[in-house]
């Protein structure tokens, strides 16, 4: 299983990230440009729980169907179902403290078990580069407040 831990800082204070995160309604795929629209599908929610599929258009199309549970104070976790990459039972985690300056500092610790042999050369690229390459991915996002919410579809990014 491949671990991977990096911080984030956002100017915005941890309550509205964890807000940004929990939140499954229609602007998800825009505050969290990494989500392909067109995989993104809420299965079920509930009170501090939720059943969400989420891919990307990486690598041909990853997918993964994971239950996000926020029932820890300052912590989101989802737990991988299902997923055309990744074995069921790998998780993410993403701690929100506060931070400098009022905003928040972000930690993110990644575990995932590649499924298929795609995955298992993507878990190479990412055991060497995966900090500095999924750190910079999580500072693109709108949610964070460091950049804005696109109206319009991204150049190289396909949109519905």
């Amino acid at each position: 299983m491949a671990r991977i831990a990096f911080e984030v800082d956002s100017p915005l204070p941890p309550e509205t990230v964890l807000a940004h995160l929990t939140n499954f309604g229609d602007r998800r795929p825009h505050l969290w440009p990494a989500i392909d629209p067109r995989t993104y599908q809420v299965h079920a929610l509930g009170e501090g729980w939720a059943d969400v599929t989420e891919g990307s258009d990486v690598l041909g199309g990853i997918w993964a169907r994971e239950r996000y549970d926020w029932s820890e104070p300052g912590v989101v976790t989802a737990t991988l179902q299902d997923s055309n990459f990744w074995h069921p039972g790998g998780t993410w985690e993403l701690r929100a403290t506060s931070g400098p300056g009022g905003g928040s500092r972000l930690r993110v610790v990644r575990d995932r078990r590649a499924r298929r042999p795609r995955a298992a050369l993507l878990e190479v690229v990412l055991t060497v580069a995966g900090r500095r390459l999924l750190a910079r991915e999580l500072r693109r996002a709108p949610a964070l407040g460091l950049v804005e919410a696109p109206d319009q579809p991204q150049p190289g990014r396909r949109r519905p």
